[in-house]
């Protein structure tokens, strides 16, 4: 597997050994205790990864301070076209999220920082643990998560996969016995899938929910861990 890590100008070339993951061919290719490469695009034959110096992309453990956010993110118009639910009331977040930030659930949500600025969010669970969003996932210990970049202002500048990878390596390190992850986006909702065929993502079985009173089709996109991460 023939894997390219960007760094500014240069383009650094290497090859994944049969066995080794993509992340590790791309952290041997770049060769740097402080660099740690991130996707560019992974869905092509050769995996094109990046480093950047000026960006860091991270996630947090969310506290209740940031429900003012997550209530002004959830009723973004472009968060709204896609997120199951619509938009909500402060009151309806603090009832949903509340226990979930206290680990009263067994959804836990993170909030995504670009620089130390809060900028969207993210929510996994195991699918076992949550069998009413009927993801079909290829394995019993699968891993669901859902994601949003909240503010307008910081969409469309690429953050939607370094979200996404910055939410894996922290599953790597929660979930060391997990071998699939599973997002399910809305089957019209290209620019998602767009962003997570560009993470190491496959596009899976398509199903059928209701929401909101009307019917939607899902797109069970999948990650193999072993192979993508290692």
């Amino acid at each position: 597997m023939h894997v390219v890590v960007h760094d500014g100008d240069r383009e650094l070339s290497g090859v994944a050994h049969p066995g080794e993951s993509w992340t590790a061919a791309a952290r041997r290719t770049v060769a740097s205790r402080h660099l740690e490469p991130f996707p560019l695009d992974l869905s092509g034959e050769v995996k094109h990864f990046g480093v950047d110096r000026d960006t860091r992309v991270v996630l947090r453990a969310m506290g209740r301070g940031d429900l003012a956010d997550l209530h002004r993110w959830r009723c973004a118009e472009h968060v709204v076209r896609w997120w199951r639910g619509g938009p909500v009331t402060a009151e309806e977040v603090e009832d949903r999220y509340g226990p979930r930030i206290d680990g009263r659930a067994p959804v836990r949500m993170w909030v995504v920082e670009v620089n130390g600025r809060s900028v969207g969010f993210v929510q996994d669970y195991l699918v076992a643990d949550q069998p009413e969003f009927a993801v079909p996932a290829p394995e019993p210990d699968a891993v669901g998560f859902d994601y949003a970049i909240g503010d307008p202002e910081w969409t469309g500048r690429g953050l939607g996969t370094r979200t996404v990878w910055a939410w894996l390596l922290r599953a790597r390190r929660r979930f060391p016995g997990t071998g699939v992850y599973v997002a399910a986006p809305d089957h019209r909702n290209h620019a998602s899938l767009r962003v997570l065929a560009k993470a190491g993502f496959a596009e899976g079985v398509w199903f059928d929910e209701v929401n909101d009173g009307e019917p939607a089709t899902y797109v069970a996109c999948t990650l193999d861990v072993a192979t993508v991460l290692g």
